[in-house]
């Protein structure tokens, strides 16, 4: 039997920040399939709420960090060691400010591009080679605007813009969990608009 695919979508915990754009790794675990009955779990030693699912007939872990943003590469490790999940069959949902809101790509390897969640992951997990899937939210235009601006909540339009592209990413994560990502790749980056 196969190990099963770990799926962390990264964010800040609690309500204050639920609706924030930083929170959009939260947001796609939300979005998938039966989310709002799956039996999620705090689990203290992991630092994260964890639940395991079949998805698209395939075995999941599911992991939210209870920690912040900045100290998510501790829960990442403690999940993967917890369930001896190789960094092969992870794959992390996070917030992009590189990307305009709507649009949603999948990486393998590569950098933290910047971003302070990934960057403390990468501080935990040897193996930088997992798979990504980066929700863009847009940029403010200015660093010194982008710490209020990922804490902060989208307008409408580029609410539902966000939550499209998350809609569209839960749509091919059946291929990444049959092993087609290249093929999940391809359907993402591919709008008909």
């Amino acid at each position: 039997m196969s190990k099963p695919y770990l799926v962390i979508g990264l964010g800040n915990p609690g309500d204050r920040y639920a609706k924030t754009r930083h929170n959009a790794g939260f947001w796609f675990l939300d979005a998938l399939p039966g989310a709002a009955s799956l039996p999620w779990r705090a689990r203290g030693a992991q630092h994260a709420e964890v639940c395991r699912a079949s998805l698209w007939g395939r075995d999941c872990i599911l992991a939210r960090p209870a920690v912040y943003m900045n100290e998510s590469g501790r829960a990442v490790r403690a999940v993967l060691d917890y369930f001896r999940v190789p960094a092969s069959r992870l794959l992390i949902a996070y917030d992009e400010l590189d990307l305009a809101p709507g649009d949603a790509r999948l990486k393998q390897g590569g950098g933290h591009g910047g971003h302070n969640g990934l960057r403390d992951v990468f501080r935990h997990v040897e193996d930088h080679d997992f798979l990504r899937l980066r929700i863009g939210i847009g940029h403010p235009g200015h660093k010194d605007r982008v710490v209020g601006y990922v804490l902060g909540r989208p307008d409408a339009a580029d609410d539902r813009l966000i939550r499209d592209a998350i809609d569209r990413a839960v749509g091919v994560l059946p291929r990444v969990l049959d092993g087609d990502v290249q093929g999940a790749m391809t359907t993402l980056h591919t709008r008909g608009d």
